[in-house]
């Protein structure tokens, strides 16, 4: 049985990856902090947490369950007591590519991620289909990349993955890089952002008279049907009205620019911002 030290384990990431590794593969020792966070593992999980010193010894893989900007503090103040050939997992791309991990040569750098579970979905289960964010009920999918370390490391960082992250549906190996497109990028500073313009839309039309549930139903509704055609989740063709629309309203909204937001030092530059 692998030994896992995870740190932030009462933090509300730490919290869900603790529930999952309660029962799993994995001997979990958990580290946090914070008064709160330790009183909540108590009072949740029944989960005594230890020093770090004790999580330490003789681990097979640390966990790092705590927010970008500590990743730096974090790693730098335990590096020193990781064995050689341990393998340090991350929950996101950004610290790992601003180079904020300590040079260990001799210690695997892993990364995942989780997808979310997607809008279109087949979960049977009202709990399934009220876990938006994922870990609980529904199937989601994750991206993994190791960024330092034997191949063979690999399979344990993707069953960390897996396990932290079940129930998985899909696991996809990408590399630090590619992570780093898909989350600031393409995740954040693309969906996100377009999404944040859809409610301020539909607030501006609710401001100009359309009755707020009317216009919450019609959105949303729209964003089902017309993203399952142009993902391809249905046969479908948009009508020349709607079609004309697109076209007008893409270069209404967007600058013709707008995908440098994924040059390389566009990521970096986010990134640097985040962490």
């Amino acid at each position: 049985m692998s030994k896992i030290a995870l740190f932030g384990a009462g933090g509300k990431m730490g919290l869900r990856l603790s529930k999952n590794l309660a029962g799993s593969d994995f001997e979990t020792v958990h580290v946090e902090v914070s008064s709160a966070g330790r009183a909540r593992l108590k009072s949740e999980l029944g989960i005594e947490c230890k020093d770090a010193d004790v999580a330490l010894a003789d681990v097979d893989i640390v966990v790092l369950a705590v927010p970008d900007t500590a990743i730096k503090s974090v790693s730098e103040s335990i590096i020193d007591r990781v064995p050689s050939g341990a393998m340090v997992v991350c929950l996101d791309a950004a610290a790992p590519f601003a180079g904020h991990l300590p040079d260990r040569s001799d210690v695997t750098y892993f990364v995942s991620h989780p997808c979310h579970p997607p809008i279109f979905n087949n979960e049977e289960t009202m709990a399934g289909r009220k876990d938006y964010f994922g870990g609980v009920a529904a199937q989601q999918g994750i991206v993994n990349a190791i960024m330092q370390g034997p191949e063979s490391d690999y399979a344990l960082g993707e069953k960390v993955g897996k396990t932290i992250f079940a129930p998985v549906a899909r696991s996809h190996r990408v590399t630090v890089e590619q992570m780093a497109l898909l989350e600031p990028g393409l995740s954040e500073t693309v969906c996100a952002s377009l999404l944040d313009v859809m409610k301020d839309a539909m607030d501006e039309v609710v401001a100009r008279g359309v009755p707020e549930d009317a216009a919450r139903d019609f959105l949303l509704g729209h964003m089902n049907i017309l993203g399952a055609v142009i993902f391809g989740e249905v046969e479908g063709v948009f009508s020349d009205a709607c079609n004309k629309a697109i076209e007008f309203g893409k270069t209404a909204l967007m600058r013709d620019d707008w995908k440098r937001v994924f040059e390389p030092e566009e990521i970096a530059a986010s990134i640097e911002r985040i962490t």
